[in-house]
């Protein structure tokens, strides 16, 4: 029985948001500003000035998923930190998708070198990352997501899950606070790979405070 890795993509993997601002601009003549941390604030119509709707802003959402999937590039050292994490757990990217994106993160994610399970989610992930946990036999376990939302969720439903908190987007991680509900909050991977390394392998438990700068409680 292999340890397991459960990540997140978007944020975590794969820049998202600046991409999706660009599109915005270029494409819709839309404004994206993240500085404030909430997106229900965060688009404006440049030629109104006038703050876009929620529905408004999901149908910018979908319509950039999966459309324009290929304008997303990996986060820095991403992609040599699940190379070196894959030789000693499994991986599965779980992505907050509609199922019918699932094939186009799939292939999204092999053009990158990055070829693991993906499971595609709607709403918390403590649920599917119970089963997943379930499924692979209980294994020493550690889940990564940029938002706290989904730290709450998995600690919920599967409380002995190792979480970390990671926001590799930099324009981003200054506005968003560490998750409560997480282990550690940190953005660097060549950071986080000892951190996750240290807890698959045993080395670790939830009461270890090395990397102390990191700990939850720490300044973001």
């Amino acid at each position: 029985m292999r340890p397991l890795l459960i990540c997140d993509c978007d944020e975590v993997l794969l820049h998202m948001v600046r991409h999706f601002r660009v599109w915005l601009d270029e494409e819709h003549d839309v404004d994206f500003h993240v500085e404030g941390g909430d997106f229900s604030r965060a688009m404006r119509r440049r030629s109104t000035d006038t703050l876009l709707s929620q529905e408004e802003i999901w149908q910018f959402v979908n319509g950039f998923f999966p459309a324009e999937m290929d304008r997303q590039t990996p986060v820095p050292h991403a992609l040599e930190a699940l190379a070196e994490l894959e030789r000693i757990a499994d991986i599965v990217i779980l992505t907050n998708l509609g199922d019918h994106c699932r094939d186009h993160r799939i292939a999204q994610l092999a053009a990158h070198g990055i070829h693991h399970r993906v499971e595609c989610n709607q709403g918390g992930k403590g649920d599917p990352v119970a089963r997943l946990v379930i499924e692979h036999g209980n294994p020493p376990t550690v889940f990564v997501d940029d938002l706290p939302v989904h730290h709450d969720s998995v600690a919920r439903h599967a409380p002995e899950v190792f979480r970390l908190h990671m926001v590799s987007e930099p324009e981003l991680a200054p506005h968003v606070a560490a998750a409560p509900a997480a282990d550690a909050r940190i953005d660097d991977w060549r950071v986080a790979v000892p951190w996750i390394s240290d807890r698959l392998t045993g080395r670790a438990d939830r009461t270890s405070t090395e990397y102390p700068e990191h700990r939850k409680d720490a300044d973001v």
